[in-house]
Order: C-alpha cells, then structure tokens, then sequence
C-alpha cells in the first residue's frame, strides 16, 4: 500500500480564552492522478501535461521538482519528453494544515508499440458445436490502435473483443491484430468446433488417495470437469453402488474405520469413460495423534510445508528454481517478521507447527498481517489435523468460516487459471471457472519481468479456494479495500481483538478459533486440535495504483501459548 508522505507544518496548541483554529489532520491537501499506477508513457518528442485533482487546497502554494529541482509552481505542469528514459517527478502542495506530495513517473520512449494479453490455452480453444465464445484481450498502449480479429485469414471484426459462433463444426485459425502508428502486435490460437461425441472428456484431480477420521465428511471428486454433456456419475464400493449423481462430488462420511477404495465412472449420450480410483483411509483414534507441547515448544510454526502464490506485484523480487527455495524463503521472512505476499486470488501458504495446537473452544490460532481501515486484503483460513499420524501436511483440509460464510457474494470452489504473459513487463491474463476473464496488472512500483511465479514451470496454473465478494471500493479520489467483520487474514476485523486502528500499517493480528471449522458441506466439524494452517487469499480484485488484493502475512502463532 502506498501512502502519501506528509509533513505537518505545526502543531495545534490548546489554550484557555484562545480563538487559534486547531488544525485537524482531515484537512490536509489530498492529490489524485489520472493514471491508475501514476506512470505516463510519452514518445520522444511528445509532450504530457500533468493535472492531478487537489482537494483541500485552500490557499494552497504548488512546486513541481524534477531530479530534486523546482520546474513549476502552477496546478498543471507539461512535461516534454526529448530523450528517452524514465523521468520522476513530484508535486508538492502545501497549506496551512501540511505540505504533502506524490511522485510520478514519465517514461519516454522511441516506439509506442501495442502489446496483447490474453488468456489462452496451449492446444487453444475446443468448442461444442452451437455454442459461442466472446474473446476480450487486453491492449497494452492500445488506446489509438486500430483492431482486427481473422478467422483462417479472412477478417471479421474490428473491435477489441470478438464473439466467434462455433456453428459449424471444424478446425479454425483465429488471429487478433493490434495496430498504432508505432508497428503491431498479433496472436494467433486455434479453435476446434466439434460434436459432443468427438470432444473429449476429462476431469482433473487434486489428489486420489484421502485421509479423514470416522465420522467426519470429505467431498471425494476431482476439481475440474470439462467436457461432460449431461453426465451421470457412478460410485461405486466393492462393485455395489453407492452414489450416483449428476454432479461428479460425493459426499463421504465413513461410519468405521479402514480402507475404502471406490471406483467412479462417468457416461453420458456419448459413451461411459474409464473409471477413476479413489482411495479413502479412515482413521478412529483423535487422540493417538496428539502431539503435546513441551518445554522446548515454540508459539511460532516451525515449518513452511509449500508457498504458491498467485501472480502478483512482490512476486519474483527474488528468483527460485523450486518449491523447497521457495518455502524456505517465506519461512525466513516470516521469522525476521517481514511480509510475504500471497499475489492475488487463490495465492497460498501452508504451515506446521512443532505440536498440536489445542481446540479450547476459544481463540486458538493468530495469523499476523498488516491490515487498516481501507485495506483489508482477506485471507481465508484452513486448518488440518494429522489423521493418519504421517507429520504431512495430507489429510484433509477444514475451512474456518468468517463472517461472509454462506452469504450470495462467497463462491465455494472457485477455480483461476493463470497464463505466463507472452513477454516481460505485461499484465498476467486470467480465467476463471465461471467464464470471467482478467488481468494481473504490471505497475511502476515493481519492475521485476514477470510477476507470474518464476518457479511454476508450466505455461498456467490453476489456483482453487473460497472467493469473497470483491471488496475494493474507489470515491474517485482514494481506492479502498473494505473490511469484512471476522473470520479472515489480514483483515481489519473484530478479531483482532484490539482498538488500535493501526493507521501506519504496522504488524496485527487476526486471532481464530478452531471451533469454526466446517466440512466440505458447510457443516460444523469438531477438531479436538490441528496440526497444519493454510491461508489463501480470498478476493480477485485489482485496486489501481495500489495493485492486486493480496493477502499478506508476517508469521503464524499458537495463541493458546501467549494469550
């Protein structure tokens, strides 16, 4: 978050039989620029005049400082951009209540070429026949650029987003093109309308191998569908049915202990495809794998099990070649109490600690963020108990409900794809599985190539969690990330069990209660105690010059040990 820097230029002094006007500090000059991010592209030889809003300016006195030297002293200052680099440049505004100030950057370069970004499969787009697909990507220094999409070479719009109507069945070559006077930008991607019958099925599991206690429910079922047309799942157990459903989700809930292995199939008008293999182990006894704390035990997690984030503007500042780099990282920054973010939506992290944190029925788990009035970046927290007694973090995850559980903004098993930008410095395209699409914006505040994690491999990702209704609010003067009451992670909530309204953005803390657990049904589940915590950021939500809603934290804690 960024803040204006003010300098209170005196301090109001209360006296008997005195009319001085106290000064508050609400009066103080607030500036507002036209762009998002503060940075202004020009090309050589061009020019861009600066007319931030001011409010609060009464007998206001204005100075513009260009490398530390006065260029003007009016509300407007034009900037001619005559070689080319980056140029910073501050307003100053100054009145009886403060002088305050913000930087801008002009970035003057030879060519304003246009760049493309989209979300886009690598095997491109298969489409059922009779439906549509609207494409909508987003045009870097795309404002005077003129535009064409081409289906197998022959144009067919001009406009930035194309509705392609897969009527008939075939192979398709799409091309969108982005035209300035500067040069163009391209991309090509292929779609394949076919049948039902010639579109194959397929589905996506996180993992197929379960743990859970007796008594307890897991939603057993893989996290993605595609291409299922009406489908009919069967499961069945030691070859007897016993589930079916039009939905691929079976709700489980052993009632003994032992081995279950189920098998699941899907048919549907077209055929029935190949069974999948579940296996779900049932565990009894909660307390066999308890593990007390000792003399030696620490309030801190002792251990970053895995750190994904979602791409974000702190992601890559420093480069990793894996997940082990990457967790070690997080834990370092954790233990010297600085912030790791967790990008944008779906971003997580998961922890564990040296023993079994304890379910007394109050507030057993603190998470510390950084969270104020107008910027709370949520977080939504999920606990695990060591079923099976392995010290992995591979059991199974319970969702500690907040205030927004079960409201008609909260989406379950909410699913974002992000796609590798196609070059350094470009926003990171987005997908989600409710047809949305979107970007992760690049700004000026954080230069690094990419900001789509550099040690995920593959050229996407898919990220899946609780998502909040979006919270980012903008009067036109000031962006906002509005607070939820309870229940969530770097969030200015009654949770944090204090008065304190942070204003400089200092290290707090959100406290939760085990008790609020509950299963994959929404249900209450008891937890005599957890072994592991997970935080994953629960808005998709971009807030202009601020950048993505992240979630950030500085440290897990056992709060039954220090409250």
């Amino acid at each position: 978050m960024l803040r204006a820097a003010v300098l209170f230029t005196g301090i109001a002094l209360f006296a008997c039989n005195s009319s001085e006007e106290i000064l508050a500090t609400d009066d103080k000059p607030v500036i507002t620029f036209d762009s998002d991010d503060y940075v202004y592209t020009i090309k050589v030889g061009s020019s861009v005049t600066l007319r931030p809003t001011v409010t609060n300016n009464e007998n206001a006195a204005y100075r513009w400082l260009l490398n530390g030297a006065t260029v003007g002293n009016r509300e407007t200052y034009t900037f001619t951009g005559e070689e080319s680099g980056s140029y910073y440049i501050t307003f100053e505004v100054s009145t009886r209540a403060a002088t305050v100030f913000e930087e801008v950057r002009i970035d003057v370069v030879e060519l304003l070429l246009p760049n493309i970004a989209m979300a886009l499969p690598e095997n491109g787009y298969i489409l059922l026949i009779g439906t549509q697909k609207e494409f909508d990507p987003v045009v870097m220094n795309g404002d005077d650029a003129a535009f064409g999409w081409y289906v197998d070479g022959r144009k067919v719009a001009d406009t930035r987003a194309y509705t392609f109507d897969a009527s008939t069945a075939g192979e398709y070559a799409l091309l969108f093109r982005a035209i300035n006077e500067d040069g163009e930008c391209e991309a090509g991607f292929n779609v394949s309308v076919r049948s039902g019958e010639d579109i194959p099925f397929s589905w996506e599991w996180e993992k197929e191998r379960f743990n859970m206690t007796v008594g307890r429910t897991v939603i057993l079922g893989p996290w993605s569908v595609s291409n299922a047309f009406d489908a009919v799942y069967t499961w069945t157990l030691e070859g007897n049915t016993v589930y079916r459903s039009e939905t691929p989700e079976y709700p489980f809930t052993p009632n003994r202990i032992g081995e279950y292995v189920f098998s699941v199939c899907m048919e549907n008008g077209y055929g029935r495809f190949p069974e999948k293999k579940v296996t779900v182990n049932v565990y009894d006894n909660e307390a066999a794998n308890y593990r007390p704390a000792g003399a030696g035990s620490k309030a801190d997690s002792y251990k970053v099990w895995e750190y994904l984030p979602a791409p974000g503007q702190f992601i890559n500042i420093i480069g990793f070649n894996n997940m082990e780099e990457a967790s070690r990282f997080a834990y370092d920054r954790m233990a010297a109490r600085e912030f790791l973010s967790l990008g944008a939506f779906g971003g997580y992290i998961i922890v564990g600690f040296d023993h079994s944190v304890v379910n007394d029925g109050g507030y057993n788990i603190q998470i510390l963020g950084n969270s104020y009035d107008g910027s709370s970046e949520p977080g939504i927290v999920w606990v695990m108990q060591d079923e099976n007694g392995d010290g992995l973090p591979n059991d199974t995850w319970y969702e500690l409900k907040g205030s927004e559980h079960g409201k008609a903004g909260t989406v379950q098993n909410y699913a974002v794809t992000y796609y590798r930008p196609a070059a350094s410095r470009m926003d990171t395209p987005w997908e989600d599985n409710l047809g949305s699409t979107g970007v992760v914006e690049a700004n000026r505040f954080h230069t690094q190539d990419y900001y789509y994690p550099d040690w995920v491999e593959t050229p996407s990702y898919t990220l899946r969690g609780t998502r909040l209704e979006n919270n980012v609010t903008y009067d036109g003067i000031s962006w906002r990330m509005e607070t939820y009451e309870w229940g969530y992670a770097d969030n200015f909530g009654t949770d944090r069990l204090t008065d304190d309204d942070n204003t400089e953005a200092e290290v707090n803390a959100n406290h939760f209660r085990i008790s609020d657990a509950v299963d994959a049904n929404g249900n209450s589940v008891h937890l005599e105690y957890i072994d592991f915590v997970k935080v994953q950021v629960g808005v998709q939500g971009m807030a202009g010059i601020i950048g993505e809603v992240s979630t950030e934290v500085y440290g897990f804690r056992d709060y039954n040990m220090i409250k």
